[in-house]
């Protein structure tokens, strides 16, 4: 890792108080805060290239066309995939997975009887898309169990895969809510060797953890770019390049087309079938400015550090009386807890009052929430530009807060 300061000097919104305290920014797994480079991709698009792309033939045209291509090749050597045509630019997670899930939906693949396999663990936006589908096809929606401690049944995953019936596998890697990781390869393998398509949620991983589509396994994995130093409104979804050519376009319009006539339309091919309209730009040149910054780093040096933070901070926090962690020991960036009589929302607007940001409520996680009993938790979250000096404040405050509210 760099120096801290070093570290700091990237992400210049860092270096300002709130309520005249510091800022210490806990809240990386709602969304990260962004380095220079970043900001600079973003200016310098809009200052020197701003153009439409792939059709034009003049100059800002062919510039922004090969910023924009150049920013795919990138994450597709981020990701390990086979070709840069396997990177679909989407507005994020969220995004990504409902793609998915229209597009078999229109496929034939899943219908009634036919189970949709997900876990506790999920996100709202990778449920609500499957219940959908469910609804429009008549497949049923299964549900892996967790455990106390916040690791998946995998007694049950198997045990449900077993009846033969599971045909779409759609799991979280990492928990927003409880920083479980969850083993996805794992998981992965036993699935397709039900002959389940599987998409894997990596919006809480891809900014801590290594990614290889190969080693995976998976034939789909979404992802957020404001997950990991990028702005909003910018993904990607990563596919199999045989599944995606098998599939039917879900959206229609723009560079999705190769030839319209009044008849019939002959679809573009990969990855412009799922590239309907004007595209986010900015936002996938800068996001590949993004996966560059990263790199630079060093993912393994980044989770290293993200991963001290962590126990550090459960460590420093873990003299408080009443105090509850969610999720098991060995998380990955965040830590979720509760504390006695205090309600996690009282808890979070007295830190935000000391200049420490965490996130309090149900993380989009209800149904995980209860499942442990509760309507939300504390959540602090890590990123690299975190240290241990605000893993400090942090807890020194969070103490402060107990006291008063007790």
């Amino acid at each position: 890792m760099r120096s801290k300061e070093l570290l700091l000097a990237d992400f210049p919104i860092l270096d300002q108080s709130i309520h005249g305290q510091a800022l210490v920014y806990l809240d990386n797994a709602a969304t990260t805060q962004k380095p220079m480079a970043v900001l600079r991709a973003s200016r310098h698009y809009y200052e020197t290239i701003n153009s439409n792309i792939h059709r034009g033939t003049h100059q800002l045209a062919r510039a922004a066309t090969e910023a924009f291509e150049n920013a795919r090749q990138t994450i597709a050597t981020h990701l390990h995939a086979t070709t840069p045509d396997e990177v679909i630019f989407t507005s994020g997670t969220t995004g990504g997975i409902n793609l998915v899930a229209n597009i078999l939906s229109l496929s034939g693949k899943i219908g009634p009887g036919d189970e949709v396999l997900i876990s506790t663990l999920e996100h709202h936006s990778n449920i609500v898309p499957w219940q959908m589908l469910c609804q429009r096809t008549g497949a049923i929606l299964k549900i892996i169990p967790c455990h106390d401690d916040g690791t998946l049944d995998q007694e049950s995953f198997r045990s449900q895969l077993s009846q033969g019936n599971v045909k779409i596998l759609a799991v979280t890697w990492i928990s927003n809510a409880f920083g479980t990781v969850n083993p996805v390869a794992e998981l992965t393998r036993a699935a397709k060797q039900a002959g389940a398509i599987v998409l894997i949620d990596a919006a809480q991983s891809i900014a801590h953890l290594p990614v290889d589509v190969q080693t995976l396994g998976a034939d789909f994995l979404a992802f957020s770019g404001h997950k990991i130093y990028a702005p909003t409104g910018i993904g990607v979804l990563w596919g199999r390049a045989e599944l995606l050519n098998e599939l039917p376009p879900w959206q229609g319009g723009g560079e999705m087309i190769k030839e319209v006539t009044f008849e019939h339309t002959t679809y573009n091919e990969l990855p412009f079938k799922y590239e309907a309209g004007t595209p986010n730009i900015e936002g996938a040149i800068v996001l590949g400015a993004a996966f560059d910054y990263v790199n630079g780093i060093g993912i393994d040096a980044i989770h290293a550090h993200e991963g001290a933070l962590i126990r550090s901070a459960a460590a420093a926090l873990s003299d408080i009386s009443g105090i509850r962690f969610y999720g098991p020991a060995n998380r990955s960036g965040s830590l979720s807890f509760n504390i006695d009589g205090i309600h996690h929302y009282d808890l979070g607007t007295l830190l935000d009052q000391m200049g420490v940001a965490v996130r309090t409520g149900h993380h989009c996680c209800q149904p995980l929430m209860a499942r442990f009993g509760t309507t939300g938790t504390v959540r602090a979250s890590f990123a690299l530009y975190n240290t241990e000096s605000d893993i400090e404040v942090f807890a020194n405050a969070t103490k402060k807060a107990v006291g008063m509210l007790r």
